[in-house]
């Protein structure tokens, strides 16, 4: 049963779209999240919360929706804003057990402040906090609410490692008890910590990225060895791989070629850039040279292969320096070496 359903959401702020139509499902113990850039992810939340206006496409709850019943709509979902705030003059005792009586839940203080790992500073102002601890009493805050679905906008921005490993154990606790979770980060690191279903958002619409963990990449390879082991008389045709493997953490994400805008090398690590963001990869330059060369991609410099579908100016700055600058928001600058210039020319028939 979806608890979550997004059925052709898109949104417009002016003349600028922020996200064309998408559709999205989060069922009973499901995990999600969405990688996007900050505005997107902001006008979503609002969207979520009832904030902003729907006018294309519709948000189902848990069967209700906010145009037809506010009340039981927001009842259903329970939001850790970056926006959040308690009572600064209360203690972490008297803002928690406020939140205890209003939700009329069953848990206890003791528990609660056990699973938020406050349980040194019941008595303590909330004003006289850290800001991860903050972070922390926010969560005990939603585990007194209790609601169908949980979303997230940036749940692990600028905490400390015990609040991230207190919102990990909260997050499996909530897929025991069979809530459905949704992650809104604009950190790929932060998304892949808590889930595999994560999805990149942007004016492409809603991308469903590839992930698998080390152990299930390790399991494929040894079924694969066996398979080959069982049938020798079987000939494997050469297979031509479309996706480029990244790794954040223990897990591997795979991406489009189309999708990267550039490839730096830096103290022997390959790094791939996709909107601004970093992720290492497992190859060489020279192996990403090899791959990538026939979707477009461009060796430019001995440290950077750049993918010429996003290149939109070339400068020049002296008769041996040169610059590609690609169309992304930052404008990103690369390096072209005066040999390459002269190669880059000979590809586009210039003279």
């Amino acid at each position: 049963m979806s608890i979550l359903l997004i059925k052709d959401l898109e949104k417009h702020v002016e003349h600028t779209l922020v996200f064309p139509a998408f559709s999205l499902e989060v069922s009973k113990s499901e995990v999600a999240a969405i990688h996007s850039n900050t505005n997107v992810r902001s006008v979503l939340l609002q969207l979520l919360i009832g904030e902003m206006p729907i006018t294309d496409g519709v948000i189902v709850i848990n069967g209700q929706k906010e145009k037809q019943n506010r009340k039981k709509y927001l009842r259903e979902t329970g939001f850790f804003s970056l926006e959040d705030a308690l009572y600064e003059r209360l203690s972490v005792k008297d803002n928690l057990s406020f939140y205890k009586k209003l939700f009329d839940s069953e848990l206890s203080l003791t528990e609660v402040l056990q699973m938020v790992g406050l349980e040194t500073k019941e008595n303590v102002r909330f004003g006289k906090l850290t800001y991860s601890e903050k972070r922390r009493a926010h969560f005990g805050r939603l585990l007194y609410q209790n609601p169908s679905l949980y979303v997230f906008e940036e749940p692990d921005q600028n905490i400390d490692l015990e609040t991230k490993r207190v919102f990990l154990k909260i997050v499996e606790q909530l897929k025991k008890q069979g809530k459905a979770v949704l992650i809104l980060t604009s950190n790929m690191e932060t998304a892949l910590s808590v889930t595999n279903r994560v999805y990149r958002l942007d004016e492409r619409g809603l991308l469903t990225l590839d992930v698998i963990s080390e152990d299930e990449h390790a399991k494929e390879a040894i079924l694969t060895e066996d398979a080959k082991q069982t049938d020798e008389e079987i000939i494997i045709q050469p297979v031509r791989f479309e996706k480029i493997p990244t790794k954040v953490n223990d897990k591997i994400v795979l991406f489009d070629p189309p999708e990267i805008d550039y490839i730096e090398s830096s103290d022997g690590q390959s790094n791939i850039f996709i909107k601004g963001e970093m992720y290492p990869s497992v190859f060489t330059m020279s192996e990403l040279e090899q791959r990538l060369h026939p979707y477009g991609f461009f060796r430019c410099h001995r440290s950077y292969i750049v993918n010429l579908q996003k290149v939109r100016e070339v400068v020049t700055w002296t008769r041996n320096s040169f610059t590609l600058v690609l169309g992304d928001v930052k404008k990103s600058s690369i390096p072209l070496s005066k040999t390459k210039m002269a190669e880059l020319k000979g590809m586009l028939g210039l003279k």
